[in-house]
This record gives structure tokens, sequence and C-alpha cells, in this order.
């Protein structure tokens, strides 16, 4: 499995599906999760509130992962995860809470027997953590996925970032995890 961080606009990648660093409503906000809501038009909002009405009516758990369509997006699937806050945990607790995110997402691709996928910072931004915090956590558990899973159907992750730091962190964990 190729795991690779780039710079730009995780709305416009062509993979099978791109993770959304949702809120636990999944019903839209800011952020990515916002910028993805927007890319993907009222089909995404409409899957996330028929998961609300049926299986999730308490919302998405932090650490879980769920599937649905892409919407106007270039990629088929949307794979919405809740991350911590990093006010909110002590760091091992959020730091699993974290790599859960990456995993669950990983097992939803791979459930649906996707190739490609895109990930953005999850937990970076509005819900505080440091991208070189977060970076060795999000690619060590998409590294230790794929140890575990070697016949997954998944041949590529990409990282999508959005600013330089956040990129040099995540290249400095992909490099790092390699060796």
């Amino acid at each position: 499995m190729l795991v690779e961080a780039v710079r730009g606009d995780l709305t416009t990648q062509r993979v099978d599906a791109i993770v959304n660093a949702a809120n636990g409503t999944l019903l839209g906000g800011g952020g990515v999760d916002g910028a993805i809501h927007a890319a993907a038009g009222p089909d995404l909002l409409a899957a996330c509130r028929a998961l609300r009405s049926s299986t999730l009516p308490d919302g998405l758990a932090t650490g879980e992962a769920v599937a649905t369509t892409g919407g106007r997006l270039l990629a088929r699937f949307v794979i919405h995860t809740v991350g911590p806050r990093s006010w909110d945990h002590d760091t091992h607790h959020g730091a699993r809470l974290l790599a859960s995110c990456h995993e669950r997402a990983m097992e939803v691709a791979d459930g649906l027997h996707l190739r490609t996928i895109a990930i953005p910072a999850v937990s970076c931004g509005v819900y505080g953590w440091a991208p070189f915090d977060a970076a060795p956590v999000a690619v060590g558990a998409v590294r230790a996925f794929a140890a575990e899973h070697p016949s997954s159907s998944i041949e590529l992750v990409r990282f999508v970032l959005f600013n330089e730091t956040s990129l040099a962190a995540f290249e400095r964990a992909c490099a790092s995890s390699a060796e």
C-alpha cells in the first residue's frame, strides 16, 4: 500500500473515497466538513440525514467511521469520522481515539472494496491537535492497518493537507514510518 502526503484540496481528489473530518451530528460544519458538504451538494446532506434517522440517531461517536455517497464530488464515497478534541482527552486516550478514526476509515474503505482513499489532517484545526502530534498517529494507524490486512483492497492512501505546516508534519511521518 502506498502512503503519501500532498498539499491540495481534498474535495478535488480523484480517488474512490475521501475522509471527512466530521462532527458527531454528520450534518455539516466548518473547516474540512463544511468544504466537503459545499462541494458535494445536497445529496451528501440527505445521505447524512438518512443515517441520523435510521442507524445513527445519536450521531457518530468519536473514533468511529461511516460511509455515504460522494454527491457531486469526484470521489464516489465520503467516509465520515469524528476526531477527538485535543482539550477533551488526556494524551494517551486522545491518541487512541485519533488512531481509531483512521483505522475505522480504512476498515470502511476496505469493506467497500475501494482502492484509493484521501484523508485530511483529522482533528487538526478547530479540534486543536498540532499537526506534528497528529501526523505520526494518523500515518502509524494507516501503516498498522496495512500490516494487519495484507489482502486489503486499498492500494493508495493519500493524506491531503491544506497548509505547509501540516504537509511537513505528514511528510515527516510518512518518511519515518517507512523506515
